[in-house]
């Protein structure tokens, strides 16, 4: 009899015990954990971007810009900018601006076919100092493509990491344009330290300054998109346009590399700016030029 009484004590202690198990169980379900953990907010990198001058180029011969005979006859005065992009990581160089051997010449230079009159005031050299820096300060460059108005200093920026698409690096570098492109092979033959790129390429890896892919004015032409801080997104368009016109109309010039490829490399550019809400900069405009502050200013 007494060994039934605790056999029965017994299992009433495990059934209280399972009752409140299920008790606390069903209490969890009715009051659950309603904490959640708040989204971290990515702190955008503090950039600056200074904007240099590189010379001047007036197109005689404005006709070479469009496909059909609408600037037949006329001319234009271009700017030619250069850019330096100050990131928390490094600093970008964009594009070169003229030769600097422009420099000092008692009058501007026109080349042989009459298209072209160009001339450079001040050295790469002195203009980075207006901002503290020196060229060991520039740890990438990266240039829209290797035309001669866009590579004059590339390289003074030997010790700097050269940021090229795979297709420009060999088409600029192939035997052929050795010999029949000296000038332009010449101007960026002393940068050896290379990244080929084949597309799209986020220099700092926080999508803050981003090279993008552009084909068709050259192999492996880019251009340049920035998020800053204060303004907000931008791009700097290379020479996918030259004039206000020509992206209105979609006109390309008659010296591209591929008018199919630049036709293509358009709609993607425009598509890419309208969904980033970003102000486009044409980096031959002189309006563009003036638009964007100067050393030792920076747009913020």
């Amino acid at each position: 009899m007494v060994t039934y009484k605790i056999k029965v004590k017994k299992y009433i202690s495990l059934l209280v015990l399972f009752l409140i198990i299920i008790g606390c169980n069903e209490t969890k379900k009715e009051n659950p954990d309603t904490t959640t953990i708040a989204p971290v907010e990515i702190e955008k990198p503090n950039i600056k971007l200074y904007t240099f001058d590189g010379g001047k180029v007036i197109a005689n011969k404005l006709e070479l810009f469009s496909q059909d005979t609408t600037y037949q006859g006329q001319s234009k005065e271009f700017s030619d900018a250069f850019y330096v992009i100050s990131h928390p990581k490094g600093n970008l160089m964009w594009d070169a601006g003229l030769p600097e051997n422009l420099i000092g010449l008692p009058e501007p230079f026109t080349d042989p076919t009459g298209s072209f009159t160009v001339s450079r005031k001040d050295s790469v050299v002195n203009q980075l100092q207006s901002i503290g820096m020196s060229i060991k300060d520039i740890q990438y460059i990266a240039l829209s493509h290797s035309h001669f108005d866009h590579t004059g200093h590339a390289n003074t920026f030997r010790d700097a990491t050269w940021l090229v698409q795979e297709v420009e690096y060999d088409s600029i570098t192939s035997p052929t344009s050795q010999k029949t492109n000296t000038d332009n092979y010449n101007a960026i033959k002393e940068l050896t330290k290379i990244k080929k790129l084949t597309g799209d390429f986020d220099v700092f890896g926080d999508g803050s300054v981003v090279v993008k892919s552009m084909p068709g004015h050259t192999p492996g032409h880019q251009v340049l998109y920035l998020d800053l801080i204060e303004h907000g997104p931008l791009l700097l368009s290379g020479d996918l346009y030259h004039l206000y016109e020509n992206r209105i109309h979609k006109r390309v010039p008659i010296f591209n590399f591929d008018v199919a490829q630049t036709l293509k490399s358009m709609d993607t550019f425009e598509e890419f700016a309208k969904a980033k809400n970003a102000k486009v900069y044409l980096q031959h405009q002189k309006e563009d030029f003036n638009k964007l502050p100067k050393a030792p200013k920076y747009l913020n």
